[in-house]
């Protein structure tokens, strides 16, 4: 009997090794199907900002940033603009000799220098002038204007949102 008894146990344990071994091959094979199928996307630039969050590089400040965070600028045809998507955006280094203008349906953005302080930003045949807020300038044509404060503003509230 004893004999009987410890033959069941031996079988037992053996079987239960051979499943043991059986789940793990199919713990890794659920894996690496897993890791094939996934759906997750990897959206980052090459400096490895996050686009689909919204973050863009900025060259002014070495740095992944919402573009959006800078001060809003919205179309001179269309100065109580509530879509954001139509403005553009100013982020500034620390001295503010330079200022980073992130337009609208563009990917790039442009850089504009300053040679002193109270001289407009300047860029090839774009300007950015402190005059009332600020204005952004291409050629001879106003193209965006807006007040100095960051973020988005709600219209008809003085706080931002």
């Amino acid at each position: 009997m004893k004999k009987i008894a410890t033959l069941c146990i031996l079988s037992i344990i053996i079987y239960s090794c051979k499943l043991t071994d059986q789940n793990d091959e199919d713990v890794q094979v659920t894996t690496n199907t897993v890791a094939k199928d996934s759906s997750v996307v990897n959206d980052k630039d090459e400096n490895g900002c996050l686009a689909s969050a919204g973050y863009v590089w900025s060259k002014v400040n070495k740095e992944c940033v919402k573009g959006y965070s800078g001060i809003q600028l919205n179309p001179m045809d269309d100065a109580n603009n509530e879509d954001e998507t139509v403005s553009a955006y100013v982020l500034f280094n620390e001295d503010a000799s330079k200022a980073e203008v992130f337009l609208p349906k563009d990917t790039t953005s442009i850089v504009l220098t300053r040679s002193a302080e109270g001289k407009p930003w300047v860029y090839q045949d774009w300007q950015l002038i402190a005059w009332k807020g600020y204005v952004l300038k291409k050629g001879g044509e106003n193209k965006f204007s807006g007040d100095a404060e960051m973020g988005k503003k709600v219209l008809g509230s003085d706080t931002e949102q």
